[in-house]
């Protein structure tokens, strides 16, 4: 009997470009599919179809499909994240062995892999939880793969991951082995995340660009396509550039000038927002971007405030411009920040599950492949390998020189925003981030001064040493008795 080098589950756009590519590299590979009601045929339509005359074997059953597969078992799960991923564990466990991989290639919340692979362990098995990042024609010609979870798996799933990913032009493959648990997952998760606020930031410029300087789509993707052949140079830049020029097919104009300003999401920014909360780290533009999408989708309550606030702003306030190049610096500075947020929250994650992530090696094999990929993370890579143990990105001496260098057209373009009504919730976020970390005093201990007022929840003072905390009668009337330490 024929078998396989790999089994892959999910013959969605994902699941099979990724079996396209995987059989393009060599690998024999076992396809299923769920079948949904109205769903049939799947595997027969994809072997007979994309992958006539190639490496693939068809299965219909779960038994078939697990036992096409040579030993030890290596099964990639391209399914929907969530309850489905625990479903299809629960039919193919009975057909596996001791030492056997499953490798869940989803959108999975971290929390979730920590968990299956304890339970995978406790079977004799492994499983990978890998991040993947590069979209449909990612998936066909080489993604960034991000994988992590049982250790001991790695060795087995290493040439096949390898082999589909992307490579850099030294050949190196952007895929290496992120750290044990949910390590991976966590690490996409957060590339999401800063995926999130690339997108908004482009997003900003692009509104502030076309409602303060009156250009047209044609002068936009210019402007654009000029950008990325510098220092902005980027995957998202690049396709911005694209989708400013497509014309509409369905009738006149540009399409884009067409399609209703209401983003969606699927789950991953929030997820580091909360992530980010739950380490006290402030992932403050990143989370601004998704709180960004969730308020374009209020069309109803946006229009509504519109005619309840219909002021025109640049009549009130004069009609001052800003040059394009003082808006590229704004968006480059703000870019910055976001991916040193990123990285941060990396940092702290990697510190409470004792990862130890090599951020340097994070920044490398994003640099092809996925959607986040950019010029400027090769500086993120030499950053870690100057210092691994960079407390934040920002202290950096490639990002002292270029926040420097963009600060004042950065605060320029935030001001014209506040000043002409154009919304830029993650620059503006940023810049504050910014202005908060380099900040010699802040307003926080007359926060802490209303905490102890009001609840006893004592205060450190500036006169004392870090760790003793103090705490106030403030009224003549309260007693010595503390709510419990501060914890800063």
């Amino acid at each position: 009997m024929k078998t396989s080098n790999i089994g892959l589950i999910g013959l969605a756009v994902m699941g099979e470009n990724l079996a396209l590519n995987m059989e393009s590299k060599g690998f024999i590979v076992s396809v299923y599919n769920r079948t949904a009601p109205g769903e049939e045929g799947v595997v027969d339509r994809f072997v007979s179809g994309r992958g006539n005359d190639k490496n693939f074997i068809g299965a219909h059953t779960i038994q078939e499909f697990v036992e096409s597969i040579e030993r030890p078992r290596k099964i990639m799960l391209m399914v929907k994240a969530g309850a489905p991923v625990d479903e299809l564990m629960a039919q193919l466990i009975p057909y596996l062995s001791p030492g056997d991989v499953i490798i869940d290639g989803g959108n999975s919340d971290f929390h979730d892999t920590e968990r299956r692979v304890k339970e995978m362990e406790a079977r004799g098995m492994y499983f990978v939880g890998t991040g993947i990042s590069g979209g449909e024609i990612g998936a066909l010609y080489g993604p960034s793969v991000m994988p992590g979870g049982s250790p001991a798996a790695w060795p087995l799933v290493k040439d096949v991951l390898q082999s589909i990913a992307a490579k850099l032009d030294d050949g190196t493959p952007c895929c290496q082995w992120i750290g044990p648990g949910g390590a991976g997952h966590f690490v996409k998760m957060v590339h999401n995340g800063i995926e999130y606020g690339d997108m908004q930031l482009i997003s900003e410029a692009y509104s502030l660009l076309k409602n303060r300087l009156d250009l047209d789509n044609e002068a936009l993707a210019h402007i654009f396509e000029d950008w990325n052949t510098g220092e902005l140079d980027s995957y998202l830049i690049g396709i911005t550039a694209d989708i400013l020029r497509f014309k509409d097919e369905a009738g006149e104009g540009y399409l884009l000038d067409k399609i209703l300003d209401a983003a969606g999401q699927k789950g991953t920014g929030k997820w580091s927002a909360i992530a980010a909360m739950d380490e006290n780290d402030p992932l403050t533009l990143i989370t601004e971007a998704v709180y960004a999408r969730m308020l374009s989708s209020r069309q109803e309550e946006r229009r509504k405030a519109r005619t309840l606030y219909a002021v025109d702003n640049g009549e009130l306030i004069g009609n001052c411009p800003l040059s394009t190049n003082e808006v590229r610096l704004g968006l480059y500075a703000a870019k910055l920040v976001s991916y040193a947020q990123g990285f941060s929250l990396l940092r702290q994650a990697s510190k409470r599950y004792d990862w130890q992530l090599d951020y340097g090696t994070i920044a490398k094999i994003w640099r092809k492949g996925c959607i986040i990929r950019s010029v400027f993370l090769e500086k993120i890579t030499q950053a870690y390998e100057k210092n691994r143990d960079l407390e934040n990105l920002l202290f950096d001496e490639f990002f002292i020189q270029k926040i420097e260098s963009s600060l004042l057209a950065w605060r320029q373009v935030v001001a014209e925003g506040a000043l002409h009504g154009v919304a830029l919730p993650a620059m503006s976020s940023g810049l504050s981030y910014f202005d908060g970390l380099s900040a010699p005093h802040s307003a926080a201990n007359l926060i802490q001064a209303q905490r102890d007022y009001f609840g006893a929840h004592t205060y450190e003072r500036v006169d004392s040493e870090r760790g003793k905390f103090f705490h106030t009668n403030w009224t003549g009337e309260g007693g010595k008795t503390v709510s419990g330490t501060y914890n800063v």
